[in-house]
């Protein structure tokens, strides 16, 4: 597994490059898989390697569970291991309950597993109950908490130096998802403040992993085989390397197409463990004669235990059973073989390797046509689930080819970086498709019948009709138009062909379309001849279904002379047929759609290509505007069975999790300043306690300020055991200011006597730098004044304003270095370092401008010729500033400023 890692990193270090469009811009994309036991997380941002996010134990997965201690939130591997003292308190598996209703199999299964309350939501959906303070959350709530440190992660990721917030977020989910399950998942990341960029299906995800180290010769299919803890999955992949017309390396592209997934949802990783905790369960009340399947704590220990060795038999034959005081105050040891635990599940043995059936079969293929298995997720190791996927697709079939537990994040994220402007990776087309059927249904046009019975009593008939828009395995990111012939408003229904199963229901939505007659109306004046409703469907990238618009349409033509002599003459009936086939009689498409070429045949209203507002060509000035052929409707959509959340819902609930973040955020800097002060208090004691005379802090104070420090020290010692667990956030900053404002003075005159020989030395050697400096400088003055001597760097003002600021430096320095000599060292200074480094300072500056300037320009001479002229050329020695001569003694200067030293 770290030679995955490692080859990855390298590989994605070759071959995605990070560029900014803008320094506004976010550069960030934060990758997750949220898995039912375990999330991890990736992040790609400029400057910083790309790699599995690591939390704050340098783990790099984090257990997808959320608990409350007291008022302590926790997360990860902290929230889990609370569950064996805090069973009601601490919340995993939350992704059973994603988008599902109340009355649900994954809610059924969910309480078979974990003692949390439940409740039901307005929505209908399941909300979870805090036992200890009883607060209903729900389950978006909570999974945007663990979005929200998934978050905080991410923006430390390469230190404060390079912290960004982070807000795009790429998903993988199941391919199994419904479309209310993966509005729960867009919900909880609006929650917490995070942006949606697509979401992604982890075989998907784990499909471009494998195919970003590797190029296909020629078309390969290959099965990605999810053995996770909520189910297994299975997904057909196709793997391609075509040529896209371009030079170079650019020139290869990766095609990788989804063509059939299958799954199982009731046979995954906790199916597992649940039966195995459910064994030992039993075991304990044969030999204890105790029930302990009513107690919460002890069920939970044996549900952490279950999963402990649960992972050993995956390695060994047998494993032992040891948990203390598991309930009753009774130690439980067991053992247990693995023998015994596949016999408890020898009827999942068949639905393991079913997905991988399913699949091949929506996909239209053979599994000799098929290059390998590639096995992915944590229970993958089982070995009586790699038994049953080997008993079906044979042992050479089979490849461990990806990382089992990082591939689906580290290619959601590269899936990521392929839709950002802000990223270049190498180049791959992902086609992914849906797995359920997706239909569209409405009435017929009412039609009026005659009672046989009584004449005069008509009764009005309408059918339901169902078109399939989207039949599984239709790809994602497609639009179709619906043809409709209606002279009155109508309301359509979007849903699933047949239930999706887990107790979800099919309905998805339902649009009104209204304002048709008006339209309609409209269209006639124009000219239009028989208008029609065209409905636009889409099919996100992400696998969500939707009416997008809903328009009014009539064909305008002009007549031109010689079609008002067909019209006299009259056209062929042919023509008029085929004018007319393209929608039925009863108003309405009810026909399947399984191919374009069928659809044509048929006189079909279904078309995939898509529908928009539509106008006539804009005339010229001297021309009048001609009449639109195309107007807008109203459609008003709202969700069937599970809404998603309304923005209102979700701004109360982000305000719900950030007065949570608020407090505690309050706790811990509470926290922090107690913590601060109680270690402030031990350091004075220490300081004061200590006798010997030798100790800087007794030689920097009086014995008056010892005391007075010393009795507010334990008053404030006193108040902290008495108070300090009550008091307040600004309570224990007072408390110190208090006593800072007593030491502060000590330690200000240690410091200074420490930073004072430095700051001397300083002094000193500026003086005598600037000594140095102007003996040089009159030298070249003198010489300019001599027969052919160099040009003066300088005038003698400035040399003379420069020796007046040296002395009068020099006269400051000895005056109060020697009134300081007369100080103790627990007196007050009267000389500041800070004022030293400051005057220090100017002088320098002075200095280094006269030192810095440039070589003056040459004298010009006669020459001894008639009519010629040279120029002195200056020796080497004196052509450079006099900054760069040679060094001179002390003795060979005026100076009267001594050498410097680092003593007083």
């Amino acid at each position: 597994m770290a030679y995955y890692r490692r080859l990855f990193s390298l590989l994605l270090s070759l071959t995605i490059s990070l560029f900014w469009f803008s320094q506004s811009a976010s550069g960030s994309i934060l990758a997750i898989d949220y898995g039912t036991e375990f999330i991890k997380a990736s992040v790609i941002k400029p400057g910083v390697s790309f790699d599995v996010l690591l939390n704050r134990d340098s783990k790099r997965k984090i257990q997808s569970s959320v608990a409350w201690k007291g008022e302590d939130r926790l997360f990860g591997s902290d929230a889990f291991n609370l569950a064996a003292r805090f069973p009601k308190d601490s919340f995993a598996y939350l992704k059973l309950l994603q988008g599902v209703p109340y009355e649900s199999d994954g809610a059924d299964f969910f309480r078979t597993i974990s003692p949390v309350q439940l409740s039901r939501a307005e929505r209908g959906t399941t909300n979870v109950i805090q036992s200890s303070n009883s607060t209903n959350w729900s389950v978006e709530e909570l999974i945007a908490m663990q979005f929200s440190y998934i978050k905080e992660l991410a923006e430390t990721v390469g230190g404060a130096d390079s912290r960004e917030a982070v807000r795009d977020v790429i998903v993988a989910v199941p391919s199994y998802y419904t479309q209310f399950e993966r509005d729960a998942v867009v919900d909880a990341l609006e929650i917490a403040g995070l942006r949606l960029a697509a979401l992604v299906n982890d075989g998907t995800a784990v499909a471009l992993n494998f195919a970003m180290s590797r190029t296909f010769e020629s078309k390969e299919w290959h099965v990605v085989y999810d053995a996770g803890a909520g189910g297994m999955r299975a997904t057909i992949v196709s793997f391609e390397t075509v040529q896209n017309g371009k030079k170079g390396r650019d020139g290869a592209q990766t095609l990788i197409t989804v063509s059939g997934v299958g799954f199982d949802r009731s046979a995954g990783g906790l199916e597992l463990t649940r039966r195995l905790r459910d064994m030992l369960a039993l075991d304990f009340e044969v030999k204890h004669n105790k029930k302990i399947t009513g107690d919460a704590r002890g069920m939970a220990k044996l549900w952490k235990e279950a999963e402990r060795v649960k992972a050993i038999l995956s390695a060994n034959n047998e494993a032992t059973v040891s948990v203390e005081s598991v309930a009753f105050d009774i130690d439980y040891r067991t053992k247990v073989t693995r023998a015994s635990f596949e016999a408890a599940c020898s009827d999942l043995q068949a639905k393991f390797s079913k997905p991988i059936s399913d699949a091949l079969e929506n996909a239209g293929l053979k599994l000799d046509e098929v290059e390998s298995v590639i096995l992915f997720g944590g229970h993958s190791r089982t070995p009586m689930v790699q038994a049953s996927v080997k008993s079906t697709v044979g042992d050479s079939k089979i490849a461990t080819s990806v990382n089992a537990d990082e591939a689906a994040v580290l290619g959601a994220a590269l899936y990521g970086a392929s839709i950002s402007p802000q990223f270049r990776t190498k180049d791959i087309k992902v086609t992914d498709i849906v797995p359920y059927d997706i239909q569209i249904s409405y009435l017929s046009q009412p039609k009026t019948l005659d009672s046989a019975e009584d004449a005069q009593t008509p009764l009005t008939t309408q059918r339901t009709l169902h078109t399939l828009v989207f039949p599984a395995g239709s790809k994602v990111g497609t639009k179709k138009t619906m043809t409709f012939k209606r002279k009155d408003d109508f309301v359509v229904k979007m849903s699933y062909k047949n239930p999706p199963g887990y107790g979800i229901s099919s309905d998805l939505l339902e649009a009104e379309i209204s304002g048709v007659k008006e339209a309609f109306e409209e269209l006639s004046e124009a000219g239009a001849v028989d208008p029609v409703v065209k409905a636009t469907l889409v099919l996100s990238e992400s696998g969500f279904a939707g009416i997008q618009e809903a328009v009014a349409y009539g064909e305008i033509k002009k007549e031109s002379f010689t079609d008002k002599l067909k019209g006299l003459f009259g056209g062929s009936k042919e023509e008029a047929k085929n004018e007319t086939s393209s929608v039925p009689s009863d108003g309405s498409s009810s026909t399947p759609v399984t191919s374009s070429a069928t659809q044509e045949a048929e006189g079909a209203s279904l078309s995939s290509s898509s529908s928009s507002s539509e106008s006539s060509a804009s005339p010229s000035s001297e021309t009048k505007k001609e009449p639109k052929d195309t107007i807008p409707l109203k459609l008003t959509v709202k969700p069937l069975s599970i809404p998603a959340l309304t923005p209102a819902e979700i701004r109360r609930s982000r305000d719900r999790l950030i007065a949570v973040d608020t407090a505690e955020a309050a706790k811990r800097r509470r926290e922090e300043a107690r913590n601060g002060l109680e270690a402030y208090l031990y350091r004075l004691r220490d300081l004061l306690d200590d006798e010997s005379d030798t100790s800087p802090f007794k030689k920097c104070s009086t014995e008056e300020e010892r005391n007075a420090l010393k009795e507010k020290l334990y008053d404030t010692l006193h108040w902290m055991s008495e108070e300090g667990d009550h008091a307040q956030l600004i309570d224990f900053w007072d408390k110190k200011d208090q006593l800072e404002s007593l030491e502060g003075p000590i330690q200000f005159r240690y410091k200074e006597i420490e930073a004072f020989p430095s700051a001397l030395n300083e002094s000193q050697r500026i003086n005598f730098m600037t000594n140095l400096f102007l003996t040089e400088a009159r030298k070249n003055l003198t010489m300019e004044l001599t027969p052919g001597g160099l040009p003066a760097y300088h005038t003698a003002g400035e040399l003379s304003a420069l020796e007046k600021s040296l002395r009068e430096h020099e006269i400051w320095l000895n005056e109060w270095v020697e009134k300081q000599r007369g100080r103790k060292e627990n007196e007050d200074r009267v000389i500041l370092t800070t004022e030293m480094k400051a005057r220090a300072k100017a002088l320098e500056k002075e200095l280094l401008k006269l030192m810095r300037r440039k070589t003056p320009p040459k004298k010009k001479t006669s020459s001894a010729k008639a009519g010629s002229s040279s120029t002195t050329i200056a020796s080497t020695e004196n052509s450079t500033p006099v900054s760069s001569t040679k060094s001179t003694t002390v003795e060979n200067t005026a100076s009267s400023s001594p050498a410097p030293h680092d003593e007083l």
